[in-house]
């Protein structure tokens, strides 16, 4: 888990957005997915990434992270952590949410 958030992390930085958002994290969730690594079928987990907006905290809107960069922190956690075969980008508010996957 820690190695998706460092890619995540390190990923916003090489393209200059590490100040975009306010909040931002990988998340492990509890959802398993089938999938193909290579030419073997997975039963792997998958990982949600965050980002938010927001002056309070109070409530937060989705930063808008260019799609090249979320392809190529997809890539990289799928491709570098080992059990993960799915990434998702949350773009939920707060409200309805929370900043944070509780």
């Amino acid at each position: 888990m820690q190695d998706a958030d460092y890619i995540y992390r390190e990923e916003l930085a090489n393209a200059g957005l590490e100040k975009l958002p306010d909040q931002y994290f990988a998340a492990l969730t509890n959802m398993r997915s089938v999938g193909v690594m290579g030419d073997e079928r997975t039963y792997d987990y998958a990982i949600a990434l965050r980002a938010v907006e927001t002056i309070d905290f109070m409530t937060a809107t989705a930063s808008n992270i260019p799609f090249d960069v979320l392809q190529k922190v997809m890539s990289r956690i799928i491709n570098e952590v080992k059990g993960v075969n799915r990434c998702f980008y949350d773009i939920t508010s707060k409200p309805p949410g929370t900043v944070e996957f509780e």
